[in-house]
């Protein structure tokens, strides 16, 4: 470290010189972290309204975590596939169990899942074809989604700015409106193979899908044997209060797609699908060098079970629906909040300015909890599941008082009234 910096500016100024340019990071050092906080290098601890992303359910430093990270490594770290171990099956029969769906393949991320989910889609379409049905292999994909930066998950990502530069990306893909059932069927055709749906659009905004626009799509997909894919890697494995957020529709798709939060941070995907779609593949067709090792599904199985065994779905549900309310409450303070929406603990509230939007996320900041600005003008909130009423309402509280500052801020400036109701005095 360079005499007069500190370890933080030496570390941005490595980083400026070595790592390729596609972070913009936040100006703190994180060395630590325990439950629902994070610590940085000055001891400093936030409340993590994020947890990496959707990563992070257990929170940080979770004994059961550490316990199966320990007691794995002293034994077996990797294998390959072309071995046998003790946790795939094991892993794999939680998974079929939770979700209803048949069968599985591990990889190493949500986009090498989505990969495999579209490969699978085209595989399963040519199978049919050779059967004598009917079936293209076209994509129908939806406005404001976003499936991975890999160039089959970018080409079914409707948002310019992740297309454009590495075009052109994979043919075959046509954009519907989310929830506008009329041009769902207007679109479909024998040609689609499949119809690509997060049931909540994470980075669109936290927009959970229509029940009649996902029965639609279900009975347009049996229609004609195309298959359904749903993108539950953000909000799938009891982010929304079920193990999927499907299961609150009542719908089964033949594909679904896991990642973010399986293993706590340790990176592992998974795409689960029907005996149907299944039989489209045969060793040699697909593969993965890391996937489903031994560390990261003996860590899965550690999150699942203790998950169940403290009855985490319930603890989503009920301190979801509390953040969910308090969420609202700000609405109706604050005439800024134009809208509320998700389901457990995937929630975000719409913003009437980008600009807001952006400010608020960085007094959030400030103040030592974190959260992120998606789809411009939304704040995201995906805690940990482990998050209790009391860290609602801290949040809640900073955030009034934000949106409150910066309102009657800019109404000053205006020359105006703040908007929304007295906060305060």
């Amino acid at each position: 470290m360079n005499e007069g910096h500190t370890k933080l500016e030496s570390i941005q100024a490595a980083e400026k010189k070595l790592m390729l340019n596609t972070y913009e990071r936040n100006p703190v050092l994180m060395v630590g972290g325990s439950g629902v906080f994070l610590r940085d290098e000055q001891g400093t601890d936030y409340l993590d309204l994020l947890s990496g992303i959707g990563v992070c359910a257990l929170g940080y430093a979770h004994p059961a975590v550490e316990a199966a990270i320990a007691a794995q490594s002293k034994r077996l770290l990797h294998t390959s596939n072309l071995f046998f171990h003790e946790h795939t099956a094991e892993l794999a029969v939680r998974l079929t169990e939770m979700s209803g769906l048949d069968r599985v393949f591990f990889c190493n991320s949500g986009t090498e899942a989505w990969e495999t989910a579209l490969k699978l889609a085209r595989a399963h379409a040519g199978v049919l074809r050779a059967e004598g049905r009917t079936i293209g292999t076209d994509f129908l994909a939806m406005d404001q989604s976003f499936h991975g930066r890999t160039m089959g998950s970018v080409a079914t990502t409707h948002k310019q700015k992740y297309r454009e530069p590495f075009a052109p990306v994979m043919p075959g893909v046509e954009f519907v409106r989310f929830n506008d059932v009329a041009d769902l069927r207007q679109k479909f055709s024998s040609q689609v193979c499949g119809i690509c749906i997060e049931v909540i659009q994470g980075e669109g905004g936290i927009r959970p899908a229509s029940r009649e626009f996902l029965a639609a799509a279900r009975e347009l997909c049996d229609s004609t044997g195309a298959l359904l894919l749903a993108d539950e890697i953000q909000s799938g494995m009891g982010r929304t209060g079920e193990w999927f957020a499907y299961q609150h529709y009542g719908i089964l798709p033949d594909i679904t797609t896991l990642a973010k939060p399986i293993a706590n941070g340790l990176p592992m995907g998974a795409m689960l699908c029907t005996e149907e779609a299944a039989r489209a593949f045969s060793p040699g067709m697909h593969g993965t060098t890391f996937g489903g090792g031994p560390l990261v599904c003996a860590v899965a199985i550690a999150v699942i079970d203790t998950m169940k065994q403290n009855n985490m779905l319930a603890q989503v549900r009920d301190v979801g629906g509390y953040f969910k309310q308090r969420l609202e409450w700000l609405r109706r303070r604050h005439d800024c909040v134009t809208d509320v929406r998700g389901m457990g603990l995937m929630l975000g509230i719409e913003l009437d300015s980008a600009d807001l939007a952006k400010r608020a996320a960085a007094e959030m900041m400030a103040q030592h909890i974190i959260i992120n600005r998606t789809s411009e003008t939304v704040l995201r909130f995906l805690p940990p599941y482990i998050l209790e009423r009391e860290h609602v309402d801290t949040a809640i509280a900073a955030l009034d008082g934000i949106l409150h500052r910066l309102t009657s801020t800019t109404a000053a400036m205006a020359g105006q009234a703040p908007a929304g109701e007295q906060l305060h005095g």
